[in-house]
């Protein structure tokens, strides 16, 4: 099974942009949406219900805000949203698909106010944590995909030391970041490509960042025991987040 996670920036822009070529090229499974920014109903008819797809949507209550969804070429089982509450900013999308079940995930950035910091700590993040924990010893294979908001190391920024105070390398988030992953939840992409810089997922507008490559990996793909045992490799599509979103698509393969 092929999974690609990616955080398209706006569904609407992104079919504009050359969405549908970049996914006949990864050819994925199951892909998992963030930050979709619309409703089914604004979108073109043709990809209201696309042709060859199963498709779960999650939008957020706020028109042009946030969301998630999920596409398949299997059918979906849908489980549930959110981690144990409401979820009006459609950030958490749980469903299963042929046995495996998959979380579209887009934590919340804390960049633009020190409320939404807070937010992004004290609700998410807190909440979070317990919640993918108790779905590690699930027999069955899990897999969260989708935007952390989170660099972890310094092997997933460009310019670590200057950005030790911005939402997104903060000392407590990284901190978080290393604490989910001590849970046993396992980070395929940093398996995969091992001890390198990178590979990054985003890439500021600002500046030569996408040109030069100078971003940070906030998308992950993170899997319980029973996908660790299924993970066969992972890639990012950088090529994507050059054309078409400020993210590139982010993609692992699992065995039968």
């Amino acid at each position: 099974m092929r999974i690609t996670t990616w955080n398209v920036n706006g569904l609407r822009a992104a079919l504009r942009k050359g969405f549908a070529d970049h996914i006949d090229k990864i050819a994925p499974d199951v892909l998992l949406l963030q930050e979709i920014r619309a409703l089914p109903e604004q979108l073109p008819k043709a990809w209201a219900a696309p042709s060859g797809w199963h498709v779960c949507w999650h939008p957020a209550e706020q028109k042009g805000y946030s969301g998630t969804a999920v596409w398949a070429r299997y059918p979906i089982e849908t489980i549930g949203t959110g981690i144990g509450g409401a979820d009006p900013e459609g950030r958490i999308l749980r469903v299963r698909v042929r046995g495996v079940q998959l979380v579209s995930v887009y934590l919340p950035s804390g960049s633009s106010s020190e409320e939404r910091q807070r937010i992004k700590e004290e609700v998410w993040m807190v909440n979070f944590l317990p919640w993918a924990q108790a779905l590690l010893p699930l027999n069955e294979p899990v897999v969260l995909g989708g935007d952390f908001n989170i660099a972890h190391t310094k092997r997933d920024i460009f310019y670590a030391k200057g950005n030790e105070k911005n939402s997104g390398f903060l000392p407590r988030e990284r901190a978080w970041m290393g604490d989910l992953l001590k849970t046993g939840w396992r980070d395929f992409v940093r398996e995969h490509y091992g001890n390198i810089q990178g590979p990054y997922s985003w890439w500021s507008n600002r500046g030569r960042a996408r040109e030069l490559d100078r971003g940070w990996r906030i998308d992950y793909l993170l899997g319980n025991a029973a996908a660790a045992r299924r993970f066969k490799s992972a890639y990012v599509h950088r090529e994507g987040g050059l054309t078409v979103s400020d993210h590139a698509p982010v993609t692992v393969d699992l065995q039968p």
